[in-house]
């Protein structure tokens, strides 16, 4: 039974108002756990949450307060407030917010004793105190990086992917390793300071807590952590895991994985906290590896914005015809925040019509989402990085319109020795410019394993004349997997020639629309 317009607007401003949730917003939908990620955030533990933008995590933590025992209360931070703050100065904001919280909540978490509250505004005022202490001397460190930066360009032999450590890791380029040594070395004072002072806070925080009749367990929530910057994410780490050691505190931190550096060897002394052995991971993030499995997540899903505006969970059914929710889920990457907004769009395009979504609704519309993507991507980026990764969508967009398919197989031993292409590649996944689509796959004509990752549909949906030149794997169908084992292998000389093909502006060329060339399937235009 199709549904009548009130029902359409209800359902459109249940999702607008949740596509983004935070504090002081619309009651969100309960968290869809088909896992065990509810019960293990709200366990006594160290915690980091991984997923793409979209997948969860913020309503993840927000969720589990709900579900806590009496005697834990959490306090959540976002770092996008801390976003172009530099280290020591962020990690003091960042404990000075932590303590800020516990007084606001003061009265009704641990009771109106004086003793409890003069701890905290001595804490404080430390913090305030070593906050206005010097910070570092500009002029050298801009010089270090300038220094470093073409010596970096260097790196990675025939293939030049900046070599601004798209590598995962501390010392994965020169520019960055370089840069972070002398950025440092203006800080010692101010750092040690900080260090010196850790065993002193940790008494004061336990003399806090023995005060305390009710709360006796604080999780501080670190939302959005790959904001900060990526030199400076280890240290703050190691500081907090040192905090919350032997402590009645646990950091949950919700981060992308392949931008953040939770843990890093600096000249032989390890910095942050290793997971497995200092935090446990909880991965939240939807795939196309189990295609089924998203789609009844996302489903499920959607059914609970139908509950949010008083619809039955199938009504989102009659909204649907063929393949179009299958294709929904494809063109948003299996990320709910994505399909939720790309479903907004295509029901206004269909209003016209009949009011449902087929598969060619959604292609016509997936553009649009693409370009989001690359947007968010320029937002969270700059310089040399930002058109380092605009390359790399071009180039691997190009490889794969030039071989006719959706999907590249990469083999695991390139991911493995191949440093900036594996960063460069986990960085896209994080973007849903590319997706997980299969690991430790055989090839049907080449030896080894393989991972499989697919471009994201807004690449090649639009472009009417490769409809009959373009083989796109379809997920949905138990036959996909077996297909993907005979898809093209996208290798380091693959890379190398495209990377150095690539037009001057490469972001206008993946903006420009296509329909008026015919690719064969080698990649040359046909007129």
């Amino acid at each position: 039974m199709a549904l009548t317009e009130q029902q359409l607007s209800k359902l459109r401003r249940a999702i607008n108002e949740n596509l983004r949730v935070q504090l002081a917003g619309a009651e969100p939908v309960p968290y869809i756990d088909v896992s065990s990620a509810l019960s293990d955030i709200c366990s006594r533990q160290n915690h980091a949450v991984f997923a793409r933008r979209g997948c969860g995590k913020t309503l993840l933590l927000h969720h589990s307060a709900k579900h806590l025992d009496n005697d834990i209360q959490p306090i959540y931070l976002n770092c996008e407030d801390f976003k172009h703050h530099s280290f020591p100065n962020v990690l003091i904001e960042i404990l000075d917010a932590l303590f800020g919280e516990l007084k606001r909540n003061l009265a009704g978490w641990f009771g109106k004793k004086k003793k409890s509250r003069e701890i905290i505004g001595q804490i404080r005022r430390d913090l305030a105190s070593l906050r206005r202490q010097e910070d570092k001397t500009r002029t050298e460190v801009v010089e270090s990086h300038g220094a470093a930066s073409e010596e970096g360009a260097r790196l990675g032999g025939s293939i030049s992917l900046g070599g601004f450590g798209l590598t995962g890791e501390m010392t994965g380029g020169a520019s960055t390793s370089t840069g972070v040594e002398l950025r440092y070395s203006h800080k010692t004072a101010k750092v040690r300071e900080l260090q010196m002072w850790l065993p002193q806070l940790k008494r004061q925080i336990r003399e806090f807590f023995d005060l305390s009749k009710t709360v006796k367990t604080v999780f501080l929530q670190l939302d959005d952590f790959y904001h900060l910057a990526r030199a400076d994410q280890p240290d703050v780490v190691d500081y907090l895991h040192r905090l919350c050691k032997d402590m009645p505190l646990y950091f949950k931190i919700a981060t992308l994985r392949h931008s953040s550096t939770l843990y890093a060897d600096r000249d032989g002394q390890p910095i942050g906290a290793q997971e497995r052995h200092d935090y446990q991971p909880i991965n939240i993030d939807f795939a196309f590896s189990d295609f089924q499995k998203t789609v009844a997540q996302n489903r499920q899903i959607f059914g609970q914005f139908a509950i949010l505006a008083g619809l039955a969970s199938h009504d989102i059914d009659s909204l649907f015809k063929g393949d179009g929710f299958e294709r929904l889920v494809m063109a948003g990457g299996g990320v709910p925040r994505d399909c939720l907004s790309l479903f907004l769009e295509v029901l206004q395009a269909v209003s016209h019509g009949d009011g449902r979504i087929g598969k060619d609704d959604v292609r016509i519309m997936s553009r649009s989402n693409f370009e989001r993507r690359i947007e968010e991507l320029k937002q969270d980026s700059a310089g040399e990085e930002q058109a380092t990764l605009i390359r790399g969508i071009y180039v691997l967009r190009k490889f794969c319109i030039d071989k006719g398919t959706n999907i590249m197989m990469v083999s695991e031993q390139m991911m493995q020795q191949e440093d900036q292409i594996r960063g460069l590649l986990y960085r896209l996944l994080d973007y849903r410019i590319i997706h997980s689509a299969g690991s430790a796959l055989t090839h049907k004509s080449a030896l080894g394993t393989y991972q499989a990752f697919a471009i994201d549909i807004g690449c090649y949906a639009h472009m009417r004349k490769l409809k009959k030149r373009f083989n796109e794997i379809d997920f949905s169908v138990p036959s996909g997997r077996e297909k993907m084992r005979s898809a093209p292998i996208l290798t380091k000389e693959h890379i190398a020639e495209l990377w150095s093909k690539a037009p001057k502006d490469v972001e206008a060329a993946l903006r420009r629309e296509d329909d008026d060339v015919d690719y064969d399937f080698e990649g040359q235009p046909s007129l």
